[in-house]
């Protein structure tokens, strides 16, 4: 019986799991494999499956989807919306959302598995297909290679990825060169000194020295880099303070990262540092802020040789004009550990998942960043339909031109 990719799929949205606690979502994954007939190993890098197709000799194919949801209320008001709640890593109970496609991530692989194991008389080579945790920790792929992945399974000759994006349904978006920028996730704790609300003069305060560096964090960007370069400094999240009329000693803000290349970190990096020192010593503090790196994240960096045949396989297989060059995106990913830690070209592209009509108006209108939620918005919901059939078949058309 094939698999009931609306059914999965659906069943993934309702019941999100944060990064590193996706097993349930493993569960589903599992269950689907086995009813292709696949044998699979659960709990790779804690919470990820790798299972592997054999068709004779030939090249060895990685496909990687990732699997975890976001802490994002739902508001898409779609029958099968998620109510889920998690713990984050600070103990916190929060929502949980598929709000940036996971889910559609892993619907695809599945069914871009069925279609390649039906057809094993038809190529030859090795398909490993690694269901990826904790993409939006930055962590999830360097946890299966520190799990030992590429110890148990044969070494990709080419890793190959897709990602849902608010383009029109049908429509395939890549580039060779740099797709998706390098990122760092910083903590940075401002140390001031607590007290009464009602005495401001006794203590140091780490919230107005927060305002402080929240707004003139802004000005590394608009005012010290080119303007015709990229970088973004996004400060995603403030914490300080218990009560109305209690100072405290510490404030936390943390930040999100972006950049073209190597050159371009070093110097945000440290364009940043000297504002959240310099802040800090306005204000009078009487210890150095503490400055921690959650993660990096390299650049997605696609092989020019393999996008162009991945290109051409695609516009014979979805007729030409279906994919696009989608320009370079600013948001970043962890797929890259893949490819480099084995030293193997990379193509990662994107899909859309927005119904073309919907697109039409709002491009026409010149509301597309009003009228059309992106990733990571809580209204974020793709049309279940083209979407699925085309993200099964980008990455079937993929990983079939790579194989013999």
């Amino acid at each position: 019986m094939p698999l009931d990719l609306e059914a999965i799929y659906t069943d993934l949205h309702r019941h999100p799991e944060l990064s590193f606690q996706e097993t349930r979502t493993a569960g589903v994954i599992t269950r689907e494999l086995a009813a292709l007939g696949l044998d699979y190993e659960e709990g790779v890098g804690r919470t990820g499956v790798v299972t592997v197709i054999r068709s004779g000799d030939g090249p060895v194919v990685w496909l990687r989807a990732d699997m975890d949801g976001l802490p994002v209320p739902e508001q898409t008001g779609l029958p099968y919306a998620s109510t889920a709640r998690g713990v984050d890593p600070a103990g916190q109970d929060v929502p949980v959302m598929h709000a940036c496609g996971h889910d559609m991530h892993v619907t695809a692989m599945l069914g871009a598995l069925e279609k390649l194991q039906a057809t094993r008389g038809e190529w030859s080579g090795t398909v490993v297909a690694v269901f990826q945790p904790a993409e939006e920790y930055g962590a999830g792929a360097q946890a299966m290679i520190a799990d030992g992945v590429f110890d148990r399974y044969p070494k990709p000759d080419i890793v190959l990825g897709q990602h849902l994006t608010p383009l029109p349904a049908g429509t395939i978006g890549v580039r060779p060169g740099t797709q998706m920028a390098a990122s760092d996730g910083i903590t940075v704790t401002l140390h001031g000194r607590g007290g009464h609300g009602s005495r401001p003069h006794s203590t140091i305060d780490p919230i107005v020295m927060a305002a402080a560096t929240v707004m003139r964090l802004q000005t590394v960007v608009s005012r010290e880099v080119d303007p015709r370069e990229m970088a973004v400094v996004t400060v995603g999240s403030i914490h300080a303070g218990l009560k109305n009329n209690i100072i405290p000693a510490e404030a936390t803000l943390e930040l999100s990262l972006r950049y073209p290349d190597d050159a371009a970190r070093a110097d945000i990096l440290a364009r940043v540092e000297r504002v959240v020192r310099a802040e800090a010593a306005a204000s009078g503090a009487e210890q150095e802020p503490t400055i921690t790196t959650l993660h990096t994240l390299p650049p997605t960096i696609n092989d020019a040789n393999a996008t162009a045949r991945l290109t051409a396989a695609m516009d014979r297989a979805f007729g030409e004009g279906t994919v696009v060059d989608p320009g370079m995106f600013t948001g970043s990913e962890d797929v890259s550990w893949f490819a480099r830690e084995a030293g193997a070209p990379l193509v990662y592209w994107f899909w859309g998942g927005v119904d073309p009509q919907q697109y039409a108006d709002a491009a026409a209108a010149g509301t597309i960043s009003r009228d059309i939620p992106t990733n990571h918005s809580p209204f974020f919901a793709p049309v279940l339909h083209p979407t699925i059939e085309r993200g099964v078949d980008a990455l079937t058309v993929a990983a079939r031109e790579f194989l013999t």
